[in-house]
């Protein structure tokens, strides 16, 4: 029966930090893909992982069994796409290669929550997982509280907050208004929880790759995306003045009407930020005689979202009292009306723009 020993990288550490391309197949490059991880991180417990796997595959190969050692990598993005990715990998070694069985590797229940996935297409006789003994003197609290701050996974959801709290608290306290600190606090810790939850955090870190990637080429996306970031600021810079403002007024009007008031103070400032990101998409996209596909269409939707933020807004305050708009129900039936016409004509440009202008592939 032949053995496949299986070793798992489930954040790609060894693509990300060595430069390794996985599959890594065979006892010769698995060692070779682990010391040269050991040469950029000797603390990486992905590389005991493989070095298990080899005393593993040491062991099963004296007893005389037909063994093999493959080290599978994910992705920086843990989750469904690191999991498809490995996934996808061994769809190819099983196809490639005939096993019997599989040993699973791993340094840890992160790896070994993968094992679903391995035991769906292969028979999983057991898992191995290497724990990495320490010395005396670095099995101490201090160490280890001190290697997990050190993973920016564990760091910045944990002293993020934190953070957030203590500067909410040190301006509170500044400008005298201890008694708000605790619901700017919750408030700030919330959205920063939604944040999270939502994976706009990956929204923030695609945007800080590509300003690097266009910083580094030496493309017309930086200046727009630099203008972006400075309009943005503004925006909500207005948008927290005008919600300052009223909320320092003698009637209190409600959280819904102050954040309908940042809202139509900070919108269009916002919508000039998305529309220069984009339009230095395009202008990139053209010069480097790229498909643009759908660029075209997000300028409008993403004014035409806008206009509904706008319009919303407004008809709001109006009805409340706070601003005068001369139709009522039928601004804000006009200005519906208004955002999906753009929409349409976007959608229906971005297919012309494909059709006609695209240059040939």
């Amino acid at each position: 029966m032949r053995t496949l020993i299986l070793c798992i990288d489930r954040d790609n550490d060894l693509g990300f930090k060595a430069g390794v391309r996985s599959p890594v197949i065979g006892r010769a490059d698995n060692i070779n893909a682990a010391v040269a991880l050991a040469s950029k991180d000797p603390e990486d417990s992905d590389l005991n992982t493989i070095f298990g796997g080899v005393r593993v595959y040491d062991t099963l190969s004296a007893e005389g069994g037909e063994v093999e050692i493959v080290s599978l990598a994910g992705d920086r993005d843990v989750g469904v796409k690191s999991d498809m990715k490995i996934a996808e990998q061994l769809d190819r070694l099983l196809l490639e290669q005939k096993f019997d069985r599989a040993i699973l590797v791993s340094d840890g229940a992160e790896d070994e929550s993968l094992l679903p996935i391995v035991q769906s297409r292969i028979k999983v006789d057991s898992v191995s997982r290497i724990v990495v003994k320490q010395a005396e003197n670095l099995e101490s609290t201090y160490y280890i509280i001190k290697q997990a701050f050190n993973d920016p996974k564990i760091s910045h959801t944990f002293f993020v907050p934190i953070g957030l709290a203590l500067i909410i608290y040190a301006i509170s306290a500044f400008v005298g208004y201890t008694q708000g600190a605790l619901i700017a606090i919750t408030a700030a810790i919330g959205m920063y929880l939604l944040f999270r939850g939502f994976g706009l955090d990956d929204a923030v870190d695609s945007f800080k790759n590509s300003m690097k990637e266009s910083l580094y080429g030496g493309k017309i996306s930086f200046v727009t995306y630099t203008a972006a970031i400075i309009l943005a600021v503004i925006a909500t810079l207005q948008g927290t003045s005008e919600f300052w403002m009223r909320y320092n007024e003698e009637v209190w009007h409600g959280y819904l009407i102050l954040f309908m008031f940042f809202i139509n103070a900070s919108i269009w400032w916002y919508v000039a930020a998305g529309l220069a990101i984009n339009i230095g998409k395009i202008i990139d996209l053209r010069l480097e005689k790229k498909s643009i596909g759908r660029s075209w269409s997000y300028i409008f939707f993403i004014f035409a979202s806008g206009l509904l933020f706008w319009g919303g807004s407004t008809f709001i305050l109006s009805t409340s009292g706070f601003m005068q708009t001369p139709f009522g129900e039928q601004f804000l039936l006009a200005v519906v009306g208004g955002a999906v016409a753009i929409s349409i004509l976007g959608a229906w440009i971005s297919s012309r723009a494909r059709e006609t202008f695209e240059p040939p592939i």
